[in-house]
């Protein structure tokens, strides 16, 4: 479950590098959506408010410390962080101490998003990172 959990984020890295910054202001026209760079913000919240709930046992609510997200270095930066987070909280935790519901929560909520970047991706004409093309066929 980490494995595929810490997978997930290398790809939402793997995209947020790809894009060009200009990007992250990139909506899908004629749709009720955000941008790009807000689909990050609600990323890096997740994973932050995910992390507080697998420390303490349970869900605290939803918040976030991406205070600017067209800001592509912040960005990789918050999920450079939010990533090394998960790998100590794992690595100082028993397996029986993490919450399988929790991770799969998590998990559940940063692939909804790759789903949501692909048609971002796809409306703006973007590309893919080399990993996408792989793992999502795109």
């Amino acid at each position: 479950m980490i494995n595929r959990v810490l997978k997930a984020f290398e790809l939402t890295a793997d995209f947020y590098s790809f894009i060009p910054e200009a990007g992250l202001a990139l909506a899908i026209l004629g749709a009720p959506s955000n941008r790009i760079g807000e689909q990050a913000w609600c990323i890096v919240g997740a994973r932050e408010s995910y992390l507080a709930a697998l420390k303490s046992g349970s869900w605290k609510g939803f918040s976030c410390s991406l205070q600017d997200c067209f800001d592509k270095r912040l960005i990789l930066n918050k999920l450079e962080q939010t990533a090394l987070d998960l790998i100590e909280l794992v690595r100082t935790s028993t397996a029986e101490e993490l919450n399988i519901g929790l991770l799969l929560a998590l998990l559940e909520h940063e692939v909804q998003h790759h789903g949501q970047l692909i048609r971002y991706a796809y409306a703006n004409r973007l590309g893919f990172p080399n990993s996408w093309s792989a793992r999502y066929s795109v």
